[in-house]
């Protein structure tokens, strides 16, 4: 049986790299929807931090705030490196 936490983690990373692949869209196009782009970066860096805490097992509150995030995330990882370990965790899934 799959790992609970595991595959909503992994539910999550599906998403971020959906709202990068619509940002990128909305950059490219013609005209390019900027504006577009860059929520749906912010988005997809909000699900990307979600699915390392559920990944970690580690609570996340519904909120589109971003930092607080990133304060869970320095519970799990030493604050010099947190920047690398979401990069990294994001090529694992």
């Amino acid at each position: 049986m799959a790992d609970p936490a595991a595959s909503e983690a992994k539910a999550w990373m599906v998403k971020a790299w959906r709202d990068l692949e619509t940002a990128r869209r909305a950059a490219a196009g013609q005209p390019p929807f900027y504006d577009v782009a860059v929520y749906h970066c912010q988005q997809a860096a909000e699900k990307a931090v979600k699915a390392f805490l559920v990944h970690h097992g580690k609570p996340y509150e519904k909120t589109h705030d971003i930092e607080g995030h990133h304060v869970n995330v320095l519970g799990i990882v030493p604050k010099d490196r947190a920047d690398e370990w979401l990069a990294r965790y994001g090529e694992e899934l």
